[in-house]
């Protein structure tokens, strides 16, 4: 008898294990609805016509502009600048991109060139690039783009890691000032993918899932050295206008990121897949966008048109704890900003209007 009572209380514990198993899930997964009843403004066309500053259209010789347009068209989208220009650092690729814009709507969409470091170590590396940036403003391009490669996986032939100050780079850097484009400029990754991956990494749920963007703290650099790297072409290169994308990853320190504006005029940035870091702060990102509203940008990066209604959300109304749309990135809710109009112009299109050549302010208002 005392033998069976036993392996009852077991087959108990045991039924009950299972039925504990059954509720358990990954935390990975665990984003229940909010029961929160307040009210909504879902806002899926920005209040005034915009230019993104940031964006990437790999197929723009081949591609279908007119449908582009039309997709534009329903977010209120005025300009889009596509900075992929020389796709895998093509002549033909820019010339392709340039020809299909031209010929089919030359006033919505402005391109970027790009380099390539492949050969840095070759003696006439440095000529050739200034020469091709020069050819390429020629044929329409409006700007260049330099991508997070250099400073992180761009090696010289000795397997040396090319630092985004190069001394060779500089003649490119002048030459963007002297012919009047600005550059823009990736440099590393948010600061938390060379932390520990752990409890106290506050992008732990996005290293998780996407493992390949965990660094470590030499890997390929520090973080701090590479940032650096960048805020000193800033300095070096006074004449040339450099718009720092991603907020300079400092979007979680609005403070520093001021500081940085204050110290180096020829510096703007934009908020680029950086707009869940100002939805959390609301207070303090309306102040810093007050403040420093002459400097910052409107630019997206990855093209989901219904991503956009997030950013217009934020920018424009007073909404409360409303979620991000890709979970992984920000977990927590955000808030809407209720930015005023004359700062939500300079945002949209002012500013860009005033650094990236080529775009007719005729459809924009005043």
């Amino acid at each position: 008898m005392k033998f069976l009572y036993t392996l009852l209380i077991v087959l108990l514990f045991s039924c009950l294990g299972v039925a504990q198993e059954e509720t358990i899930m990954d935390w990975e997964k665990y984003d229940p609805p909010s029961t929160l009843v307040v009210p909504e403004h879902l806002v899926t066309s920005a209040k005034y016509p915009f230019i993104d500053v940031h964006n990437h259209q790999f197929g723009m010789p081949e591609q279908d502009l007119n449908e582009l347009v039309a997709e534009m068209e329903a977010l209120n989208m005025q300009v889009m600048v596509n900075l992929s220009g020389r796709g895998r650092f093509s002549l033909d690729h820019l010339k392709g991109a340039l020809e299909n814009v031209n010929s089919t709507a030359p006033d919505r969409f402005i391109v970027f060139t790009n380099i390539n470091l492949n050969g840095i170590d070759d003696p006439d590396w440095t000529d050739r690039t200034v020469k091709q940036i020069e050819s390429d403003v020629a044929l329409g391009a409006a700007g260049l783009k330099i991508y997070k490669s250099q400073g992180m996986f761009d090696n010289d032939s000795k397997g040396n890691r090319i630092s985004i100050d190069d001394p060779r780079i500089d003649p490119v850097w002048e030459k963007c000032g002297e012919l009047g484009i600005p550059v823009l400029i990736h440099a590393a990754d948010p600061k938390s993918f060379w932390d520990p991956h752990d409890e106290n990494n506050e992008r732990w749920l996005e290293l998780k899932v996407r493992p390949g963007r965990e660094r470590g703290p030499d890997n390929p650099a520090p973080w701090e050295d590479i940032i650096a790297e960048q805020h000193h072409i800033f300095e070096k290169h006074p004449n040339t206008t450099f718009i720092n994308a991603h907020l300079g990853w400092y979007g979680n320190d609005l403070k520093t990121l001021g500081e940085l504006l204050d110290k180096y005029p020829n510096m703007y940035t934009e908020i680029g897949a950086v707009i869940a870091e100002l939805g959390r702060q609301p207070r303090m990102a309306k102040k810093f966008l007050t403040a420093y509203q002459d400097r910052v940008l409107f630019g997206k990066d990855a093209w989901n048109p219904e991503e956009y209604y997030t950013y217009f959300r934020v920018l424009e109304t007073a909404d409360e704890y409303f979620p991000y749309y890709k979970r992984y990135h920000a977990f927590w809710r955000m808030y809407g900003l209720d930015l005023d109009d004359d700062v939500l112009k300079k945002i949209y299109y002012k500013n860009a209007l005033k650094i990236i050549p080529g775009i007719d302010p005729a459809p924009f208002p005043e």
